[in-house]
């Protein structure tokens, strides 16, 4: 029973190392010479302005478009898969998905009512 989890024990491994030596040859391996202009922000090019104490606000819409896009990337985590045994499911994975996008689509239609995906 176990050793169908070895090969996924390998990758985790795998992974993890890859994480631990690339961050460690990164802080050895990499250039060291501080000066002020690369400690600065940088935006795109511009220069930053002073930001008020609490950091200033964001508008909503900004959370808006972030949401948006966890929602619609979530809804593709789980149409791929589905897709993919459609045959299999039957009647019972064509009713669960068509709740599930029934669900997206109302944070769809919030968003929308919302002002979310007007651009100003």
């Amino acid at each position: 029973m176990l050793n169908n989890y070895v090969p996924l024990l390998v990758m985790f491994t795998l992974a993890f190392g890859f994480v631990v030596v690339s961050v460690v040859s990164a802080a050895l391996i990499g250039p060291k010479r501080y000066n002020r202009a690369k400690l600065d922000a940088y935006e795109c090019g511009i220069e930053p302005t002073p930001q008020p104490m609490g950091g200033g606000r964001f508008p909503v819409k900004f959370y808006l478009t972030a949401m948006l896009f966890i929602v619609f990337d979530i809804e593709m985590i789980f149409l791929i898969p589905w897709a993919v045994a459609f045959d299999s499911l039957g009647l019972f994975g064509l009713v669960e998905m068509a709740l599930f996008i029934g669900t997206v689509f109302v944070a769809y239609a919030y968003v929308w009512r919302r002002g979310g995906l007007e651009w100003d």
